[in-house]
């Protein structure tokens, strides 16, 4: 957790799938007056009344399965002293590993809730409540312009390869699922490349692991020039990158591996006197599958590395 989230003005938790709590930031900590490992591992129940118990189960895990988050939901926890402390609850699912996360942002209510109930008390300073009421509301749109930014820079951490700022693995998933989704429903055809550095050991071995980690940064910069607005690139790993073209055919997928080759080809590399990239080829029909149009390309790269490199070979084109 980087130190703008661990001390943001407004409470985190992260939870695993089954809702144990795997994160939580100091702020929150401070709220709810636990010690860090007196909270870690329980389950978010464990803090919650029975009312917002009944609540987690008829409410909000059907709407986080169903929807993938949950807005501006009033809660209640329990702190360390017995007192229950209201909150408004913003909640976001994300894939992790085979199951699920849930991130959890709470803002601390009761200043505001003090303020409705004098309200109702003293019509006398309705006024100067009012004016108070408005201050902390205020505040609210401030914190929850904080919440949506954090939320906006979570999301974006969880989907950015750190080193070349391309998307990374996860992300190129999520969205090979939504173009097969489209192949289906509309038959949107699309193609993959995948797409490797030739001899990228010698590169590191030669020259050391920050020579080998500006190429890759090089590589990528040089492969997001040449595609279109609305393909995916991707680190998928090492020396390794992806392309995801949607709404593209055989011919243009090769035609745009071409391209990405002799752009390669043709960079200056500092010390490094040539580079290379070798790039296979696959496109989607109704054949293949998730895992299938992967080991497709993966075969056209993996014959493109075996006659010579410095090659790109389309799936159709091996047999």
């Amino acid at each position: 957790m980087d130190e703008r989230l661990r001390n943001a003005p407004c409470s985190f938790l992260s939870l695993d799938h089954e809702g144990y709590i795997l994160e939580v930031n100091a702020t929150f900590l401070i709220d709810m007056g636990y010690e860090q490992t007196e909270i870690m591992g329980q389950h978010i129940e464990y803090i919650s009344p029975l009312a917002v118990k009944m609540m987690f189960h008829s409410y909000f895990y059907p709407n986080i399965t169903l929807y993938g988050h949950v807005k501006e939901l009033f809660i209640k926890l329990r702190k360390k002293n017995g007192d229950d402390i209201p909150f408004m609850l913003s909640a976001r699912r994300f894939p992790h590993e085979a199951n699920y996360r849930i991130d959890m942002v709470l803002l601390p209510m009761h200043k505001r809730m003090e303020y409705e109930t004098e309200l109702r008390k003293t019509k006398s300073l309705v006024e100067q409540t009012l004016v108070d009421l408005e201050k902390i509301n205020r505040e609210i749109q401030q914190k929850q312009e904080t919440l949506e930014m954090i939320n906006d820079e979570l999301v974006k951490v969880s989907n950015t390869d750190h080193l070349t700022g391309l998307t990374n693995r996860k992300y190129l998933h999520e969205c090979l699922k939504d173009v097969i989704l489209r192949f289906w429903e509309g038959g949107d055809v699309f193609s993959l490349l995948i797409i490797d550095i030739d001899h990228f050991k010698q590169v590191n071995d030669c020259f050391g692991h920050p020579m080998g980690d500006r190429v890759l940064v090089k590589v990528a910069d040089t492969l997001r020039a040449c595609a279109p607005e609305e393909a995916i690139v991707t680190r998928y790993g090492g020396e390794e990158f992806v392309v995801l073209l949607p709404a593209s055919l055989e011919e243009e997928a090769i035609a745009l591996a071409e391209r990405m080759k002799l752009a390669v080809a043709e960079t200056e590399w500092e010390v490094i006197k040539s580079l290379t990239i070798s790039i296979g080829v696959a496109t989607f029909t109704n054949r293949d599958d998730h895992s299938t149009i992967i080991e497709k390309a993966d075969q056209a790269l993996y014959f493109s590395k075996k006659n010579g490199r410095n090659r790109t070979t389309h799936f159709n084109h091996i047999f």
